[in-house]
């Protein structure tokens, strides 16, 4: 059991250790947004997760990165959740059923070098754009302006 839980543990690490390497760099003109927030980064997710209940969609999963890399002396506070609509995934994947490697949507609340909160994401439109479907243009443009308009709100 012990073991098992250890295989686990070391996966998840080398999963964050590989996606870690694979992110987009952040500076003018790329894919991420980042807004700069006020409060901690556990308030800012629970904020972050009322709002997106409000707008009708929800908290799909949560990673808590920052806990995880702790067992390797890292101390980093940065937590992921995802976020989707049922409804909203109905019409995704039923016009393509690989939309799965981008929905739900992947929220990260993190503090920066600086001690800033800052919350980042990857507007669905760039990463469903690929896809070269006009109702996943569509959808995508809807999921934009919802993250935009929650982001907003967390100044």
């Amino acid at each position: 059991m012990k073991t098992q839980k250890t295989l686990k543990i070391s996966l998840l690490v080398l999963t964050l250790a590989l996606a870690a390497g694979r992110a987009p760099v952040a500076s003018a003109g790329t894919l991420v947004n980042r807004t700069v927030v006020s409060g901690s980064v556990p308030d800012v997710v629970d904020a972050l997760s009322k709002m997106v209940a409000k707008n009708g969609m929800m908290v799909m999963g949560e990673l808590h990165q920052g806990k995880v890399l702790e067992m390797t002396g890292l101390q980093v506070e940065s937590e992921s959740i995802f976020v989707g609509s049922p409804t909203m995934g109905k019409k995704l994947f039923s016009a393509d059923p690989g939309v799965g490697l981008v929905v739900p949507v992947r929220i990260n609340v993190f503090k920066d070098a600086e001690g800033r909160t800052v919350v980042s994401y990857i507007p669905p439109s760039k990463l469903l754009a690929d896809y070269d479907n006009p109702m996943l243009n569509q959808a995508a443009g809807m999921l934009d302006d919802n993250l935009a308009k929650m982001t907003g709100m967390l100044h």
